[in-house]
């Protein structure tokens, strides 16, 4: 099947290309008649339905799905469809959703990647379109319809991309992806497709869709506004074709007169300074030397104390008390001094009877070692006594400490 098909996609690009001139002039044309030049050429384009007959004494046309691919790939300003058949695309996704999960089921593996890949290409195909339809809109409203002449053309072809954009998100709001949800299931190709992906495209493509249809309501005042200013201007003219002798009258004698006429002339014109001009330097050097600083300081709310008496005195001297905490850790290190051995913090807490909880005892003696001056520290040894944690390695829990003389 695909053997075949891939041969008969081979052969409608080599004739489109052998007859490349031929497609476009059919397509820029419109249609084309056959003659001794190009009967040959016709015959095969009809044989493989790229031209076809409308009707028994119609001129020769382009298929409509090789003028869709030409329209697109050129970005035909002319292209006015826009697929908004969103529920048949809908439908199509759900029935080959249910053929790839009969067939998963039944664990008919080449029948499931068949219906897969299927599956993947219709939600990639309208994911696509959908996309392709915005940007034919946007290319619409950025020319302001300039492939139609009139005032009136515009109008009616603004009205119709109204309909088109109204379509498009009526048809997306027929997705529940509360139901795509339940016909994935838990398969994760299909969650993939239906929910993740889709719902990501239906998502901006919703918003994208509002800001257009926003703007072309926005372009269509614009075009009525322009057409009753034409209408208004048409009038005019048409007046003054049917009253070839008409002047207007005096309007000063009028008791009110519209704001358009109603302006007088100015009795000076706009002046300048020319400050490029040396006949005007000694006016100008005047005029910059008399423009004062300005001074964004008020000066006024500025109070300043003067003549304030000041007494100096000898300051009264205090001490501050030592930590009793830091005071018995150096007791501590004193005993260890008289005594010369080795001594546990925690033995000397207990014979000494301090109040300290031990955490912040044996915090205070780390900190008390590690706090002496080095040429003081040399003369102390101290000994961390613990074991390793037994869940985060790297980590040594401290039980007790030991110091003594080096």
């Amino acid at each position: 099947m695909s053997s075949n098909l891939h041969q008969a996609g081979v052969k409608l690009l080599k004739q489109l290309g052998r007859h490349a001139e031929l497609v476009m002039d059919v397509y820029l044309s419109g249609s084309v008649s056959e003659d001794e030049t190009n009967a040959a050429a016709i015959e095969k384009l009809r044989k493989n339905d790229i031209l076809w007959r409308p009707e028994a004494d119609q001129e020769l046309r382009l298929k409509r799905s090789v003028r869709a691919l030409l329209e697109e790939a050129l970005s035909d300003e002319r292209n006015r469809q826009i697929d908004a058949n969103v529920g048949s695309s809908l439908a199509s996704i759900k029935t080959l959703a249910a053929h790839y999960k009969e067939a998963r089921h039944n664990v008919d593996y080449a029948a499931s990647e068949a219906y897969l890949a299927d599956l993947s290409e219709h939600v990639y195909s309208f994911a696509d379109g959908l996309r392709y339809s915005i940007r034919v809109l946007w290319s619409r409203i950025n020319n302001e319809f300039g492939y139609v002449g009139t005032i009136n053309a515009k109008i009616r072809e603004n009205e119709l991309a109204q309909k088109q954009v109204t379509e498009l998100l009526n048809g997306l709001e027929m997705f529940q992806f509360s139901e795509l949800g339940e016909i994935a299931g838990d398969i994760r190709e299909l969650r993939k497709l239906l929910v993740t992906s889709l719902q990501d495209t239906l998502s901006d493509c919703t918003q994208e869709l509002s800001v257009v249809q926003g703007r072309l309501l926005e372009l269509l005042g614009r075009f009525r506004q322009i057409r009753g200013r034409t209408r208004l201007l048409k009038g005019w003219l048409l007046y003054t074709d049917l009253h070839p002798d008409y002047r207007p009258a005096d309007h000063v004698s009028h008791k009110q007169l519209p704001a358009l006429f109603n302006c007088a002339e100015a009795l000076l014109a706009p002046a300048a300074v020319d400050v490029h001009s040396t006949l005007y330097e000694p006016e100008l050097f005047e005029i910059v030397s008399n423009i004062k600083r300005i001074d964004r300081l008020n000066a006024g709310h500025v109070t300043t104390e003067q003549d304030v008496s000041v007494s100096l005195s000898q300051t009264e001297d205090f001490d501050i008390p030592d930590n009793p905490l830091k005071l018995a850790v150096d007791a501590y290190f004193c005993a260890v001094i008289d005594s010369g051995k080795s001594q546990s913090a925690l033995e000397y807490l207990d014979e000494q009877a301090l109040s300290w909880d031990r955490e912040s005892w044996l915090y205070q003696v780390i900190c008390g070692y590690e706090g002496l001056p080095e040429e003081h520290r040399q003369y102390f040894e101290l000994e961390a006594i613990g074991e390793s944690d037994p869940v985060y390695t790297g980590n040594f829990v401290i039980r007790d400490v030991e110091l003594w003389l080096a």
